[in-house]
């Protein structure tokens, strides 16, 4: 009878091993698929905000604004004040 038993509770082990091992396993196919699926969200939202800022950059405002603030071009008789504090 101990000897069923010691049989028995070694086959519970061994199931139990092998059947965590499995899940890991899956978990680990899992995690990976996972990061997987991120990157790919994230450069499938990299593209759109791409292609907005291609739309953006054609616009009159944008090229204003760029001309305002990286060239320091203004309208003639326009009045720019600078804050000398700054």
């Amino acid at each position: 009878m101990k000897k069923i038993k010691r049989v028995f509770i070694l086959i519970l082990i061994i199931y139990a091993t092998f059947t965590v091992i499995n899940q890991q396993k899956t978990i680990n196919k899992y995690n990976q698929e996972s990061k997987e699926l991120s990157k790919q969200i994230e450069e499938e939202q990299n593209k759109e905000q791409l292609a907005k800022r291609k739309e953006d950059v054609n616009s009159l405002e944008f090229i204003e604004q760029t001309a305002r603030e990286k060239l320091d071009m203004y309208y003639p008789n326009e009045r720019v004040y600078i804050d000398a504090g700054m």
